[in-house]
């Protein structure tokens, strides 16, 4: 098993984000802004539903790691640190689906 870590992927999409947008398309990304990478999300977000509908396992793999690196561009964009939204994982857990629903 991997030890490669959502913490890691933010580091280095901070790292990548900092480069030339003709060198890396992170900071290409970023430099479009919160529009275009929200964007992609959400192109990545439909793709990987697509394949886990048509139980594709391998291009679900693909683009779940798609979904995951754009989330953490848009998060970067956005200033959100991963941290929050671990707590936020954390604080939900807390308690069951159903309660964590029932309270919003």
């Amino acid at each position: 098993m991997s030890g490669f870590t959502l913490s890691d992927l933010e580091r280095i999409v901070g790292e990548r984000s900092k480069a030339s947008p003709d060198e890396s398309w992170t900071a290409k990304l970023v430099a479009a802004g919160q529009p275009k990478a929200a964007k992609k999300l959400g192109e990545e977000a439909i793709e990987a539903v697509m394949a886990a509908v048509t139980n594709d396992r391998d291009n679900l793999t693909y683009e779940a790691a798609d979904l995951l690196y754009h989330l953490m561009v848009v998060l970067k964009i956005a200033g959100i640190p991963l941290e929050n939204v671990m707590g936020e994982l954390e604080r939900r857990t807390s308690q069951s689906g159903l309660q964590e629903k029932a309270s919003r």
